[in-house]
């Protein structure tokens, strides 16, 4: 760690050098910043010990109600013993607190689920699609599972679970309508049992079939647990599609890639880097911006206004305001 952090740090002496040199242009201004963050709710309240909230997602229902699920999880914090999905409400996204609600969804084993891991909800001809990692055993073949609701309050869990197996800890799929088909987004390493840390891609017709799988992004670091591609979340403005993911630099730290292709994307598309933790993107009816931020030990989870700096603030995008 200290190795790969002294030669981080010297790339970085270097980089600066050569700005400083006569005629050298300045690096062009990162295009997506960050303001100041504001907590919106903690799982702690009401309860006898600290609870925290990691990986997490928002869905906006008929009723113009914001619903927040997560991972959560009591002091101390064992990601493997988190078992119950948090769930809170808001009428708007800034309301602070949210209200708290009885767990959304609570570990099955006999369905498979070793864990409840981030969750992601999309909804599709008026039916909720709750996609989350409900872990395993073994860590080559970490189960994605698929629940379903008419109202984000009663969930059915789908028969065709799991939806997809991968390794190491494949987990924390993220959903983007793709012209006439859906894709998956996830975390896992190029080899089941480890290797470079990816994210990777799948695509379907129906939401419950999922095929071609892909690497899209390939980080040069190897290993199994954690890694820097986590926390998956797409987002298209005009023709490029922005990838963030983390941690990178840091627990806090999501980096964002810019590419045209949403099946490809290199450490040379870097375009950002937020102080952020399990980052998610959200935007409200008044078609403002938001970023979050959680985890382990941060006590809450949090909201800063999402500033874009590319200069497409009028094209179409995968995320338009009141989307649901």
């Amino acid at each position: 760690m200290l190795r790969g952090h002294g030669i981080a740090w010297c790339g970085m002496i270097i980089f600066l050098l050569a700005w400083d040199l006569p005629g050298a242009e300045p690096p062009p201004p990162d295009m997506v910043k960050i303001g100041k963050y504001t907590k919106i709710f903690d799982q702690s309240v009401g309860e006898e010990t600290d609870w925290a909230i990691n990986d997490h997602c928002f869905v906006r229902d008929d009723a113009g109600t914001w619903h927040v699920f997560g991972i959560t999880h009591p002091k101390p914090f064992v990601p493997e013993d988190a078992d119950n999905f948090a769930h809170a409400t808001a009428k708007k996204l800034l309301q602070t607190p949210w209200k708290k609600h009885p767990f959304a969804l609570s570990v099955d084993p006999s369905t498979g689920e070793y864990v409840l891991w981030a969750p992601h909800v999309i909804r599709h001809q008026g039916l909720y699609y709750m996609f989350y990692c409900a872990g395993s055993p073994d860590h080559t073949k970490y189960r994605l599972h698929l629940a379903t609701s008419p109202d984000l309050k009663t969930w059915t869990r789908c028969p065709d679970n799991p939806l997809l197996t991968d390794g190491f800890d494949a987990r924390d799929p993220f959903i983007l309508p793709l012209k006439d088909q859906w894709v998956m987004y996830y975390t896992a390493t190029t080899r089941p049992d480890g290797g470079n840390h990816v994210v990777k891609a799948v695509v379907s017709k129906d939401l419950v079939h999922w095929k071609d799988p892909k690497v899209v992004l390939r980080d040069p670091s190897i290993g199994q647990y954690g890694g820097p591609c986590e926390s998956p979340f797409v987002v298209r403005r005009g023709p490029y599609y922005y990838l963030f993911c983390g941690p990178r630099q840091g627990y806090r730290g999501t980096s964002v890639f810019r590419s045209t292709d949403p099946f490809h994307w290199s450490l040379d598309d870097h375009v950002g880097y937020l102080d952020s933790h399990a980052a998610e993107v959200v935007r409200d009816a008044d078609g403002r911006w938001y970023l979050s931020h959680c985890g382990w030990g941060e006590k809450g989870l949090y909201l800063a206004p999402l500033h874009w700096n590319d200069g497409l603030d009028d094209a179409s995008t995968s995320m338009p305001p009141s989307a649901k």
